[in-house]
């Protein structure tokens, strides 16, 4: 069996990597294990240290340079939409004392704010009703990332790895509960997923050259919209559709899909 070489810890226990762990330090690798990442042509989950390391050096990744550029960053996530003419709901940032006076003057309650670096599982987003929840939102963050706010009680995960849609899941919030998140209370149903709406997600990740995403849309008013994009998805779907994580990325790598 081929095997192929991981550094993140994502792809332990799949029989065909080996995973030599991630070390900033590149010092810190022995001889051999200099020599199979030189010699390897992927890395696979290469970290976002070394990620643009190998991207400068010629070397292939999975996930892809651009993946890992966007993870966790809503304000280049929502840049890179409006670019591309993505649909997404109208976002705009505000840096400084003067832009954030401006929010509602732009803006009308209620809105979304959200922290736009670093948050994910529904934790650092804040449904904005009043200026009260917006002083307490602004005291939360520096940069304002702020969303028109879509009165809707579920979305859809679709989660794209390599050029395909492997798995997706409605998320439902919860009676009280703005945030469809499952960290947040929200349940997963895996019926009925729309065709176009796998298909949009696969086209968000093509156009955007992500590889291993969880892409998050949401219906509104009969149009899709991409509300944002995870690359540090949870395994909760998989688990409740009954797919074996490790299995399944196995075989991606032996048919070469990732």
């Amino acid at each position: 069996m081929k095997k192929v070489i991981a550094l993140e810890a994502r792809l332990t226990g799949c029989k065909n990597v080996i995973t030599l762990g991630a070390r900033p330090n590149f010092y810190d690798y022995s001889q051999d294990e200099k020599v199979l990442i030189r010699k390897a042509d992927k890395i696979y989950y290469p970290t976002t240290f070394y990620a643009d390391l190998f991207d400068a050096m010629g070397k292939k990744t999975f996930p892809s340079y651009h993946t890992y550029k966007c993870a966790q960053d809503k304000i280049k996530q929502s840049a890179l939409f409006e670019l591309l003419e993505i649909a997404h709901p109208r976002t705009r940032v505000f840096y400084g004392k003067r832009q954030k006076s401006t929010i509602c003057d732009i803006f009308s309650y209620p809105f979304i704010g959200k922290i736009p670096r670093g948050s994910s599982m529904g934790r650092g987003v804040f449904l904005i009703n009043c200026r009260q929840d917006l002083n307490s939102y602004l005291a939360a963050t520096d940069v304002a990332y702020i969303q028109d706010y879509m009165p809707v009680d579920r979305d859809i995960r679709v989660v794209v790895i390599g050029k395909k849609a492997v798995h997706a899941y409605w998320r439902i919030s919860k009676s009280g509960e703005f945030r469809s998140n499952v960290a947040q209370g929200g349940s997963i149903v895996l019926d009925n997923i729309p065709e176009k709406a796998l298909e949009f997600a696969v086209s968000t990740a093509a156009a955007c050259k992500w590889d291993d995403v969880g892409i998050d849309l949401c219906l509104f008013n009969n149009k899709f919209y991409i509300i944002e994009a995870n690359m540090k998805y949870g395994k909760e779907g998989f688990r409740a559709a009954g797919i074996d994580y490790k299995k399944l990325m196995e075989k991606l790598i032996s048919n070469e899909e990732i």
